[in-house]
């Protein structure tokens, strides 16, 4: 498999995961910002914090416009400069499907090409003045939908594994920077109010798509403990750290078993370890604060992606954002 094409499906996965986060994460918020006693700004800066854009941000316009959800919710969706904005991630998966259209079945193309031409449409402009909650859900199931078709229509091969590595590595990414946002924002309100902190947690299950799954395993009963140990641990739920690392470590070893490649060795080598630890923390309680083993999973996520990109391209850094203007 050469290593453009294997680049390429990485990236899709990558940017269709992507899409699909934000989208839930700016939907979610809304509602939360709706409902929840909290100041703006202790709604959506969090968003900017988790998003690694905030001091962009920040320099574009100014501290207090993180407090702003409409100034917010347009750089996250809209924006060109913004490398991680939903219009930048689609572009970007389209870009990447179309240049291996030979190992992508016709309906995963399809699909794609749709929701591109959909989203860069001015239907999909004015219903986001009208009714944003409609377009956030249409790209949530047109990414859903594609990433379906990935696992039924694809052969089950190495350019499947590759774009599914990358679906895997944004989710634990995703999912951890998610979890911090709420950090930040239990930080910000005190946890003054039982109800609030309730509110809040169960934001974060809805921000993961984890609210039926945990709701159904816990019965009903909501608390920190029992929400983080559901994120970050339990197997047999599709976004939770643990189960995201242990697949994503399966992979690897299918892809790189017999590979002579220090890149390689490299990044199985730290998938397991992040196992390994993951598993060591299952066994202890949760720390009052989470931010700290969080940045930990962002961190060696970082430098897995990395050690798996050296691995496609040897010295080779491929370009990995396509902006509305870079395009044109």
């Amino acid at each position: 498999m050469i290593s453009r094409v294997a680049d390429h499906c990485f990236w899709v996965g990558r940017y269709f995961d992507r899409a699909e986060s934000t989208s839930r994460l700016l939907q979610v918020t809304r509602e939360l910002a709706f409902d929840a006693e909290l100041p703006a700004l202790e709604c959506w800066r969090p968003v900017m914090i988790v998003s690694g854009q905030y001091p962009d941000f920040v320099t574009r316009f100014d501290s207090e416009a993180a407090g702003n959800g409409e100034v917010v919710q347009r750089y996250m969706t809209w924006a060109p400069e913004n490398p991680v904005s939903i219009r930048n991630a689609i572009r970007a998966a389209r870009e990447s499907a179309r240049s291996i259209r030979e190992v992508l079945s016709t309906d995963i193309w399809q699909a794609t090409n749709e929701l591109y031409l959909w989203f860069a449409s001015e239907e999909a402009a004015q219903q986001y003045l009208h009714d944003r909650d409609e377009v956030y859900k249409h790209v949530r199931r047109s990414t859903q939908l594609n990433l379906g078709l990935v696992r039924s229509t694809m052969l089950h091969d190495s350019p499947m594994d590759f774009l599914w590595l990358g679906v895997l590595l944004e989710r634990v990414g995703q999912t951890a920077r998610i979890l911090d946002m709420h950090h930040h924002m239990l930080e910000g309100a005190g946890a003054q109010h039982q109800i609030l902190e309730t509110a809040l947690w169960l934001s974060l299950l809805r921000s993961c798509s984890g609210f039926d799954a945990f709701m159904r395993q816990h019965r009903g009963r909501v608390s920190r403990a029992e929400v983080v140990a559901f994120l970050f641990f339990e197997p047999r739920f599709p976004r939770s750290l643990r189960y995201c690392v242990q697949s994503a470590h399966k992979i690897m070893e299918r892809l790189w078993s017999d590979a002579d490649s220090t890149d390689s060795a490299r990044a199985i080598e730290m998938m397991a370890g992040l196992d390994a630890w993951l598993g060591e923390k299952s066994q202890a309680p949760i720390p009052r604060s989470i931010h700290e083993l969080l940045t930990h999973v962002v961190d060696e996520i970082s430098q897995v992606c990395g050690a798996v990109q050296h691995n496609i391209f040897g010295e080779r850094t491929a370009p990995k954002v396509v902006s509305q203007s870079q395009s044109q």
